[in-house]
């Protein structure tokens, strides 16, 4: 498969006819494509999410995807965390940036934490990669992926709900964009300043 036919398949038009075509399955594919971004971290999150909150309208869209993503992303947490410390996964111990980023989780804890989940662009597979060898709380790193993915999930939720307005309305696709730049501009600040806070 060529770059471009990827680039049309995982596009918004795309994931709606899916949803509609398995449609039987109910809200099932809904919630295996964010999970499945957690494991496979290319896969774009942002349309999967769009798509749900189109397809299955706001609230249940947003509940759907919120289940699929935080499951995802826990049980990559929890798969590290269990076989982390196995001989497959000893050069990451070793890897100086990696062991600088499980000190600084198991420093920072819970707060930094959120908010980098409350952010689209996170690299939020990396994120739970590192959480799971790292020494935190297993209890503390879920509260975070729930409610740092319920911010997260909810604001894009409100961006995708109606996409056929995006298409008739051009300000309303211009403000989308904006607020997309916006969402990516403040999670790389949030990143930065957490990054710089660790070096001191």
């Amino acid at each position: 498969m060529s770059l471009e036919e990827l680039k049309q398949w995982f596009t918004i038009k795309h994931m709606l006819d899916m949803l509609a075509e398995y449609r039987s399955f109910g809200v099932i594919p809904g919630v295996l494509l964010p999970m499945a971004e957690a494991f496979l971290p290319f896969l774009p999150l942002f349309v999967f999410v769009m798509a749900n909150a189109a397809a299955f309208g706001l609230w249940k869209g947003f509940l759907i995807s919120w289940i699929g993503t935080s499951v995802g992303s826990l049980l990559v947490f929890f798969l590290v965390r269990k076989i982390g410390r196995q001989r497959f996964f000893s050069f990451l111990h070793r890897h100086p940036t990696i062991r600088r980023m499980m000190h600084w989780v198991e420093r920072r804890g819970f707060g930094p934490l959120f908010l980098l989940l409350c952010f689209p662009f996170t690299p939020s597979a990396a994120v739970n990669v590192v959480a799971g060898l790292s020494g935190i709380a297993m209890q503390q790193y879920m509260l975070a992926v729930l409610l740092g993915k319920m911010v997260m999930v909810f604001m894009i939720s409100f961006i995708g709900y109606d996409v056929v307005a995006l298409i008739r309305q051009p300000m309303r696709t211009v403000f989308v964009a904006v607020a997309i730049f916006l969402l990516w501009y403040i999670g790389k600040k949030v990143e930065q300043r957490f990054a710089l806070h660790d070096g001191k």
